[in-house]
């Protein structure tokens, strides 16, 4: 498959893959190739992409990763794709994980023999730890009680860094690593990111990180988009500065080309650029939409992402929501929801009220009038993210003045639509406390997932949020981001370095198909709905705490 024009390479290093996707120079899609680390890698032992310890401890290896770099370049060769036509490459990465790179790794990158694989050549002298803590990790409760104590509070860490302390993310990892591990943290040279990672094997040399995906670690300020040293104090002590490298990168900047090892081996263009990977999340933000778009993943649980665009006043951050910087403008972010649940336990409510049946559960939610006259409902079959920790089900009436009463039940028809609107207004009641004040109306809800194709749930939403929903004919969203990202940097550079992500796009998003409108009287209804089901929620929040 030889090409004309340049293609860019996007790679996503997940959890349970490694994919690839090609692009050309109109955006489309030229190929696709993955390596499933279970099945491809099985030798390695992992379940899921992901090896389980003790206490929460949860970890990849990273020499599958490196093979798994390997094994997928050769698949692309084999498929005939035009390696020498690669003009870029950029990617994402399973957010928070991160890899500890020893003294010897920025040689050993920088001398890699061509006719030897990644791996017999990196694995295991490059590295202080052989395997590298993931976003599933959940054994550090302890440091990240200690960050926050060290700040102020969870509400003064997420006014900094965006996010309150958790447990999978960055910084918290490395305080366990440094106090469980002290010997290899003290072999320790560089520690990266996932998405810094596989740019440095690219590279051949370790690669700085990049300030969107660096957003999820609590340790850098998400509106200057630097390193805090208090906080890089509190979790790696003085030296965490040096391990941790330069200030973080926006994306669309050129690290670099290509290292020689690729264009020998496997037959790259040595003029082929190497860009900062994002995070997985910020990678799907790039691909599926433009400042002023929302994302909503209908998966088993639910993601919400906001593209916010540059703004005098900064969003505000709150304790169970997510603020990441933008990984095309310094002065753009992304606020992120996530709920546990998600279509577990709409389904639940499918089951129990509509026969198993989704023609059935849609059939109800249409019978049954806006705002299910006057009762709501809330579902956390699960301890839910937002409100932190509930479990259980709630419900309310509300009269005339809108002042929600507690009821123990609601008639049965209406539970599947009072789930619906109860998840939805959740997003919608935090989407204005989020906002800058005067920012411009939302455009665009892209709806992703499992439930997206379901057109009952696509007009609810329509309805609810006040927005026209979109859904994308690109499956591989973060792989794409990735590709996108490259061929931003590639057409950046040729700009003299400047120019932003929307003008190289000219603020379209590809392969969009409008499927629900807002019904205005609808969406005004939902709209006076919002401060009642924010009342009902504090109730239930108050009943937790009292029980």
């Amino acid at each position: 498959m030889s090409s004309d024009s340049p293609l860019f390479l996007g790679l996503d290093l997940s959890t349970q893959q490694l994919k690839a996707i090609v692009i050309s120079q109109d955006s489309s899609i030229v190929h696709e190739s993955s390596v499933h680390f279970d099945k491809d890698l099985a030798h390695y032992g992992t379940t899921n992409g992901a090896l389980s310890g003790d206490d929460g401890e949860v970890t990849s290896p990273v020499a599958m990763w490196l093979e798994a770099i390997d094994l997928l370049i050769e698949r692309m060769r084999d498929a005939d794709v035009d390696i020498a036509a690669i003009s870029a490459i950029s990617g994402a990465g399973q957010q928070h994980g991160s890899v500890y790179w020893s003294k010897a790794a920025e040689s050993l990158l920088s001398s890699l023999d061509p006719k030897k694989p990644l791996t017999k050549q990196l694995f295991p002298d490059a590295f202080s730890l052989p395997k590298a803590p993931i976003w599933q990790d959940s054994s550090t409760t302890k440091e990240c009680r200690k960050l926050e104590d060290g700040v102020g509070g969870p509400q003064a860490l997420a006014d900094l860094t965006g996010s309150r302390a958790y447990e999978r993310f960055t910084g918290n990892q490395i305080a366990k690593i440094r106090g469980v591990h002290p010997e290899e943290y003290r072999g320790t040279a560089r520690i990266s990111l996932v998405s810094s990672f596989i740019p440095s094997v690219f590279l051949g040399r370790i690669a700085p990180i990049e300030v969107s995906d660096a957003s999820g670690m609590n340790l850098m300020d998400v509106l200057s988009c630097k390193w805090n040293d208090k906080l890089l104090e509190i979790c790696g002590g003085s030296e965490l500065r040096e391990k941790l490298g330069p200030e973080p990168v926006p994306g669309g900047t050129v690290l670099g080309n290509i290292s020689r090892w690729w264009v020998d081996r496997w037959g790259f263009n040595p003029d082929c650029v190497i860009a900062p990977f994002t995070g997985d999340n910020p990678a799907t933000v790039v691909a599926l939409s433009a400042p002023g778009d929302a994302l909503l993943s209908l998966g088993t649980s639910t993601t919400f992402l906001l593209s916010i665009p540059p703004s005098n006043t900064p969003p505000k951050r709150f304790t169970t929501s997510h603020l990441l910087s933008h990984p095309t403008s310094l002065e753009g972010q992304i606020a992120m929801l996530c709920y546990k649940n998600g279509a577990l336990a709409r389904e639940q409510i499918r089951d129990r009220y509509a026969d198993r049946d989704w023609a059935r559960f849609n059939h109800l939610i249409e019978e049954t009038p806006v705002g299910c006259v006057g009762h709501m409902g809330l579902y956390f079959p699960l301890p839910e993210i937002i409100p932190p920790g509930v479990v259980g089900e709630f419900f309310f009436s509300y009269d005339a003045n809108q002042t929600p009463v507690t009821t123990n039940e609601i008639p049965a028809a209406y539970h599947p639509r009072a789930i619906l609107e109860s998840q939805f207004l959740s997003i919608r009641s935090r989407i204005t406390a989020i906002l800058p004040e005067n920012s411009p109306h939302l455009q665009r809800l892209l709806i992703t997932g499992g439930s997206s194709a379901n057109q009952t749930i696509r007009q609810l939403a329509a309805d609810i949020f006040g927005m026209k929903v979109y859904i994308s004919a690109t499956k591989e969203a973060a792989g794409m981001g990735g590709a996108l990202l490259a061929k931003y940097a590639r057409w950046k550079a040729n700009n003299g370095g400047v120019g932003t992500f929307e003008e190289m796009t000219g603020g379209e998003v590809g392969n969009m198909k409008c499927v629900a409108s807002p019904n205005e009287d609808v969406a005004k209804i939902y709209q006076d709905l919002v401060p009642i089901y924010t009342e009902c929620e504090k109730r239930v929040v108050r009943a937790i705490e009292l029980a």
